[in-house]
This record gives C-alpha cells, structure tokens and sequence, in this order.
C-alpha cells in the first residue's frame, strides 16, 4: 500500500514523499484512517520547521488536525466502525494509525468536512475564552487576527462582550470585519491605544487576549488594559525581546491603583476527556465548536484561504512564512 506524507526534512526544507507501507497490524483500540483534509496551523509549524524547536528535531512528519475517513478498526473498538468519518489531532500522513484513547470525534452529518480540521484552532481560542472573566457587556482586545486569533475573537462575542481585534494585515482585518468582529484597528496606525481609550469611554479593556505570540506585542497592549483587567497569553510567545521587566511589573502592580492579571491560554490546560471533576475539556470544546459551526455561529468560510494538494506543501509552507496575507487557513486535500 503506497502512502504519501509531507515531510520537514531540513529548515525551510519541505518535501511529499511517496512510501510503500505494509498492512497496519491494529491493537485492540487502534483505528486506520485516511485522511480526507489536514490543516496547517502556521504558528506551531512554521515554528517546527525553523528548525530552531528543540522538542521538534528534524526531519520529522508535522501535522496538527485532520479529518478522516475510517479504514479499519481492532477488535475492542465499539463506537466507531469502518467508513466513519472523524475529526482527529493527526499528522499530513495520508495513512496513519489512532488509538481511540487519544481525542477522536465522530463529524455531525451536513458538516462541511472543508471545516472541521479547524476545529482544532477553535478549541486552542476556547481556552482564552474559558479562562478569562469576560461577562456580558465587557470590552475586549485581541491582537492577532490570524486562525487562532480571529477565532478567539469570534468566541468571546459569543461571550457577549464587545471585540476590538487588532492587527498590521489589512486583509486578516478585512477577515474579522467578515466574520463580525465589530471594531478593527490597524495596528501600524500606530494609535491604537488612543483609540481603543475612546472605544471605550477612558476605560480601556477588561479582557486583552494576546495571539502574536510576539512578546513585544504583549507588553505593548498593557497600556490599554483598564483597572482590575486582565491579560491573556494565547499565542506561545517566541523570539527575543530585551526589555527593564521591573517596569513591566510596576506597571501591571500600581497603574491606575488597580492590578493587571497575567494569565496563560495553553489548550492542555484543559484534560483531554471529559471527567466527573473538570467542567471543560478539549472534547467537550470540540463538540460545542461543531454546534456553533452548524448553526452559523462561528465563522470558518472566512479564514479559509487555500486547498491544495500534498504535492504543493513546499508551496502551502512559503506561503504562510512570505505572504501571510493572502495565506492562512490551509487544507491539503488528500482525496
């Protein structure tokens, strides 16, 4: 059996390899899928194939999140049959073996299965969300209009706040105006403290949600955070930034006689599997995500920018490192 996978063989190296498999031998809860559609997610793989990840050593298999089709499953699997279709955390390897122990969902019928690798980047935004105080009527900022980004913003309108989404890309601004976010500033406007003070009547923002992942960026959004407000790390912060920490500190310790929380976002906060203890879980987002598609609550169409074949990843991977603005949210199509 030939199976095609796409391969990070060296920095900014990509390749799609063609390899003969043998029959997979399945364990009692193992499961042989092929993938229909794999996403992208350009934070985390960009990062990887810089090659400067010390816990992802080239040449490796990236992958992030798939949907599937079932070929086959071991004997002591029970919910799932073969002909399945599932949405699963997975790599760009058109043949693979999951455990059912591992996060695997059954897709609702009528779902576009273009959408549901976004899932994924759905519940990486879900914990921003999950952890913040943001109330009905609150203000909120989020730098970064990228997936994760756009799609925390998404979330915490449907938390009932009010959303200014900030970024330097006048398209990925053009992107969250689609997807109702209702206030955009271009970040490279360079007032955008100014104007979110005038949004919000002096107050600044309750909640700002940080997805650049550029520490710079961070520290910068603590001057328009108001009093008692509270600052959420979503984007993994990445590359050097030299700063005096302790007037960041006293910053966030005596602005305005009030304290700025720092908080982080990371999406295994949550336990993969729902349990009597924990309300949340990255299944339980999952399941909510795909409501919230079905009912035209969450926007996916929009950030969708690419589908191309395993044979383009070169291509698909330059895009989202040279030219993010037209390259976002990328499938391949392995059909």
């Amino acid at each position: 059996m030939k199976n095609r996978k796409i391969m990070f063989v060296s920095p900014q190296q990509v390749e799609t390899v063609v390899e003969e498999i043998t029959p997979y031998s399945l364990s009692e809860k193992e499961m042989h899928v092929k993938l229909i559609y794999s996403l992208i997610s350009p934070g985390t793989e960009l990062a990887m194939l810089s090659g400067n990840e010390f816990w992802a050593k080239l040449p490796l298999c990236p992958g992030y999140a798939s949907v599937s089709t079932i070929v086959e499953v071991g004997s002591g699997v029970t919910d799932f049959k073969p002909g399945d279709v599932v949405f699963h955390y997975g790599s760009h390897s058109e043949h693979q073996v999951i455990n059912t122990h591992d996060i695997v969902i059954r897709v609702p019928d009528g779902l576009d299965l273009r959408w549901v690798p976004f899932t994924r980047m759905a519940t990486v935004a879900f914990t921003s969300v999950r952890i913040s105080d943001i109330e009905i009527g609150d203000y909120v900022s989020v730098t970064g209009l990228g997936l994760v980004g756009n799609l925390a913003a998404q979330l915490a309108r449907l938390q009932g706040a009010t959303v200014i989404g900030v970024d330097l890309s006048k398209e990925r601004i053009q992107t969250a105006k689609e997807c109702g976010v209702e206030y955009t500033l271009d970040n490279g406007d360079g007032n955008v403290r100014d104007q979110i003070m005038a949004l919000t009547d002096g107050k600044g923002v309750s909640t700002h949600i940080e997805a650049t992942g550029v520490p710079k960026v961070g520290v910068d959004s603590l001057t328009w955070i108001g009093r008692l407000g509270e600052i959420i790390f979503l984007g993994s912060p990445r590359g050097e930034y030299q700063t005096d920490i302790t007037d960041v500190l006293n910053y966030c310790h005596l602005h305005n006689r009030g304290s700025i929380t720092f908080k982080g976002a990371h999406e295994w906060r949550y336990p993969s599997e729902p349990n009597d203890f924990v309300k949340h879980s990255l299944v339980r987002n999952s399941k909510i995500v795909f409501e919230l598609i079905q009912k035209n609550r969450l926007h996916i169409e929009p950030l969708l920018s690419h589908v191309i074949k395993p044979e383009q990843s070169q291509e698909a991977y330059d895009g989202l490192r040279v030219n993010k603005d037209q390259y976002h949210g990328v499938l391949f199509d392995w059909s």
